[in-house]
C-alpha cells in the first residue's frame, strides 16, 4: 500500500477569496505544452499553417474545452449545472473530458472552415499535443483526491486511504453544508497534520470548536477503506501510453505521413479502451449509483465513462477504416 500525500489544493491564496490551484495550473501547462508542440509540428511542416495561426488554433481549443467540458458534465453527470447561475462557476469543478473533446472537435471545424484547413489533419495535430495535457490534469486530480478508485485491500499493489473520502469526511463533520469548499480543504490539512490550528479555525465557522477534536487522521483512518488510486492510473495510461504511442507512431512515419485522421483514429481508439478499462477500478459516480445499480451502470452494464468510451473506440474505428479520397493519396502533409 502507499501513502496519499495529501498536499492542499491550492498553491497560493490569493486576495479576495482567489487562489491559484494545482488543478488550474495543470491546465495552464497543458496548453502551454499543447501549443509548444503544434509548434514543433508546424516547424517539421506535418502541420501547414503560419506561426501565427498556432496561437489562434490554441485559443478555440481553451474555449471548445472549457465549454465543452462544463456542457458534457452537465448533461452526462448533473443536469443541476444547466441552470446558468450554476453553469457559469468553473472553479466549483465539474468538467467532462469528453464533453470537452466533443468541444474541441467543434472548436476545429470551426477553425479549419475559417482557415480553410482539413479537419482530419487538425484531428492528427491535436492527438500529438493533448497526452501530457491530460496526464498533468490526472495529476491535478490526484492531488485534489477526487476520481478516487473503487475499494480494494490494503494489500492490494498501490493501495491508498484517502482523507477527502466520504466517509473520512462525514467523521471530520467536514460535510455540513455550511463548510464550503475551502473551508473543508483547510480541516482536511489540519487533520493530516500540515496545518496548525489557528490557520483553520477561523474558516470553520461558529462550530469550529466542536469540529477540533474530529479532525484527526490517525484516529479516523482506521474507519477508511483503501481504494485504487485509479487517478495515477489514467495518468499513466490515457497520457503517457497514449502519447508515446503517437509520437512513435508520428516518428516512424516521417517519411511517409499517414493519411489525414489516422493519428486521430489511434487516439480516440487507445485512449477509449485504455479509459473503458480502467472505469473497472474507478469510483463509479455518486449521482448513477442506488440499490439497483450499486456499482453506477447506466446502459448494458457499462458505467456512463465506459459508455462514452465505447462511442470514443466506434469513432476511432470509422477514422482508421474509412476508405482513403483520391485527393489523400500520397499526402505528405496537407493540412
Amino acid at each position: 500500500m502507499w501513502e496519499f500525500p495529501a498536499w492542499d489544493p491550492v498553491i497560493v491564496e490569493l486576495y479576495g477569496g482567489v487562489a491559484l490551484r494545482w488543478y488550474g495550473l495543470a491546465y495552464v501547462v497543458a496548453f502551454f505544452v499543447a501549443q509548444s508542440l503544434m509548434t514543433r509540428l508546424q516547424r517539421d511542416g506535418f502541420f501547414r499553417v503560419e506561426r501565427e495561426q498556432v496561437g489562434d488554433l490554441i485559443f478555440y481549443t481553451v474555449i471548445g474545452t472549457i465549454l465543452g467540458g462544463r456542457v458534457g458534465y452537465a448533461l452526462f453527470y448533473e443536469n443541476e449545472l444547466l441552470h446558468p447561475g450554476q453553469f457559469i462557476q468553473v472553479w466549483k469543478g465539474g468538467l467532462s473530458f469528453h464533453g470537452g473533446l466533443l468541444g474541441v472537435v467543434f472548436a476545429f471545424a470551426l477553425f479549419a472552415r475559417k482557415r480553410r484547413l482539413r479537419v482530419a489533419r487538425l484531428a492528427d495535430v491535436c492527438a500529438l499535443a493533448v497526452p501530457p495535457g491530460i496526464f498533468c490534469v490526472r495529476m491535478a486530480n490526484f492531488v485534489n483526491g477526487e476520481l478516487y478508485g473503487r475499494v480494494c485491500s490494503a494489500g492490494t499493489f498501490s493501495a491508498m486511504q484517502f482523507p477527502t473520502d466520504d466517509i473520512a469526511l462525514r467523521r471530520f463533520g467536514l460535510l455540513a453544508p455550511e463548510i464550503d469548499n475551502r473551508a473543508r480543504e483547510l480541516g482536511i490539512q489540519y487533520a493530516v497534520g500540515h496545518l496548525e490550528w489557528k490557520d483553520v479555525a477561523d474558516r470553520l465557522g461558529p462550530h469550529a470548536e466542536q469540529l477540533e477534536p474530529l479532525l484527526d487522521w490517525d484516529a479516523v483512518r482506521e474507519f477508511v477503506p483503501y481504494r485504487f488510486p485509479s487517478q495515477l492510473y489514467e495518468g499513466f495510461g490515457e497520457g503517457i501510453v497514449v502519447g508515446v504511442l503517437l509520437w512513435i507512431l508520428y516518428a516512424k512515419t516521417r517519411s511517409k505521413p499517414l493519411r489525414p485522421g489516422r493519428l486521430g483514429g489511434v487516439f480516440l481508439l487507445a485512449y477509449g479502451v485504455i479509459r473503458w478499462l480502467i472505469e473497472f477500478v474507478r469510483q463509479p459516480d455518486r449521482q448513477f449509483r442506488d440499490a439497483d445499480h450499486p456499482i453506477g451502470t447506466v446502459f448494458l452494464g457499462m458505467t456512463m465513462g465506459q459508455l462514452l468510451c465505447a462511442g470514443m473506440i466506434a469513432a476511432g474505428l470509422v477514422m482508421l477504416l474509412r476508405p482513403t479520397k483520391p485527393d489523400e493519396v500520397n499526402e505528405r502533409s496537407m493540412a
